[in-house]
């Protein structure tokens, strides 16, 4: 199948270059020359613009920052045309951006007008599950929708969630989110705390993925540098999931939160932390670097 990839980034880029090993002609864009580098090492065709990158495609699959820049490539700004103008009547959209369930909707309706499929299926997992292709997809779309993209999608990830109609995922995903945020800065005060008292992070960790504490950021994504050589605290917090990126997916539950009525006062904490950090100059490192908020000072 032809496929146009848009957004190359620690997670687009390997599901691309998966999406690429499994057989599939995949025409990829981005505006960081690095990241379309990085493809392009890989066998994967590189597009000169988002437009380029359409022609033709069967399939277009976006993971993008956020809100504001799905909206505007494929509805337009700035009295430039969206890339649905570009794109083949038929043809199926899968955005798997973490952003606005609303944007989601907006974008789906507009689709819909021009005869073109559009699902949201942002994905858990972090880097090592784009890398592996065992994300999890969280989809909003019709059954059908969903059944024409699952080929794809089960190239990239191991479990397909169908969570409702179009902005479903983004809902599901903001949930699964902000408990993320949560349990990383609860993991971190606690392993700061044994730290703190003299205790091994890697015996105290693996005490505690053990027991009731037990939860996935001491099972694969520790905060401590060196607990697990492959997460990103090993890796001065480079790679992984950005800070600021958390700091995004918080304010969107808070934002929903707001427009439901719903009481979450811990996400709402999580996000004041996070904000705190990227403000203290950590919002370009991974997440889990929030563990530096709340360690000793060495003297």
């Amino acid at each position: 199948m032809q496929i146009a990839f848009i957004g190359l980034g620690n997670m687009g880029g390997p599901m691309a270059i998966n999406l690429h090993k499994a057989g599939h002609s995949v025409k990829a864009f981005d505006l960081s020359a690095d990241a379309l580098a990085k493809v392009k090492a890989e066998g994967v065709q590189i597009a000169a613009s988002a437009q380029d990158a359409v022609q033709g495609a069967e399939a277009i699959v976006t993971m993008l920052p956020a809100s504001q820049h799905v909206e505007a490539l494929f509805l337009g700004s700035n009295g430039q045309s969206g890339l649905l103008a570009h794109i083949a009547k038929g043809a199926l959209v899968i955005d798997s951006s973490t952003i606005a369930a609303a944007t989601s909707q907006k974008v789906a309706k507009a689709a819909e007008a021009a005869g073109i499929d559009f699902i949201d299926a942002p994905v858990s997992g972090g880097t090592g599950g784009a890398i592996a292709g065992t994300l999890t997809f969280m989809v909003g779309g019709s059954t059908a929708q969903l059944e024409r993209a699952r080929p794809l999608l089960e190239k990239m990830g191991a479990n397909i969630f169908h969570a409702g109609a179009v902005g479903a995922g983004q809902t599901a995903k903001i949930c699964n989110n902000m408990l993320l945020g949560i349990l990383m800065v609860g993991t971190s005060e606690a392993i700061a705390l044994g730290v703190a008292n003299g205790l091994d992070p890697k015996v105290l960790s693996e005490i505690m993925r053990r027991s009731s504490g037990g939860n996935w950021a001491l099972e694969k994504y520790n905060p401590f540098p060196g607990v697990h050589e492959n997460a990103p605290a090993s890796k001065g917090y480079t790679g992984g999931f950005g800070t600021d990126l958390m700091l995004k997916d918080l304010g969107l539950s808070q934002e929903n939160a707001t427009a439901v009525k719903a009481s979450t006062p811990l996400g709402g904490m999580a996000r004041a932390i996070y904000a705190a950090h990227s403000i203290a100059g950590h919002g370009g490192e991974d997440f889990s670097s929030v563990i530096k908020m709340l360690q000793k000072k060495q003297a």
